[in-house]
């Protein structure tokens, strides 16, 4: 294959019409969490991640595992657990079985904001779809995106 190849041409476009479609959504959930809530798509994001988590094995991620989770490095996801825990919204403890382990909760505060920002979030989101799926470059993956279904956590 060469540059020119019309495979990788079509691929180049179809993975800029990807990234467009979400860079779209991301903005648009991300100004209408920052307008009703004070809150940030990534910050949103990691209190969703961490409101999942539970007491049984398995039931707490490592900060690596959310880091992954939220797709950041775990410096940035760092310094996004401090700055929501200076908001009062996570605390951390440390693993009661390894003293090297640092889990990450949400408070009361932080659940409480989270479940007043879903609405907001799944209808921003529901927003951005239909904007996107009026662009005949971006209503296939519109569609597709509608038809996905959720992975079943393991």
């Amino acid at each position: 294959m060469t540059a020119t190849d019309p495979a990788l041409t079509a691929l180049a476009q179809s993975w800029c019409a990807l990234s467009l479609l979400h860079g779209r959504i991301e903005a648009h959930i991300e100004r209408a969490l920052q307008a009703k809530h004070d809150l940030s798509a990534r910050e949103y994001s990691l209190l969703d991640v961490l409101s999942r988590q539970h007491d049984g094995d398995g039931g707490h991620l490592q900060m690596k595992q959310v880091a992954d989770a939220v797709v950041l490095s775990q410096s940035a996801t760092t310094r996004l657990v401090t700055r929501l825990e200076d908001r009062g919204l996570l605390e951390r403890y440390l693993c009661p079985t390894d003293r090297r382990g640092i889990y990450t909760n949400v408070t009361e505060a932080g659940l409480e904001l989270l479940e007043g920002a879903r609405p907001t979030n799944d209808a921003a989101l529901r927003e951005a779809l239909d904007e996107a799926a009026k662009n005949p470059e971006l209503a296939p993956l519109v569609r597709v995106v509608e038809t996905l279904k959720a992975p079943v956590p393991a």
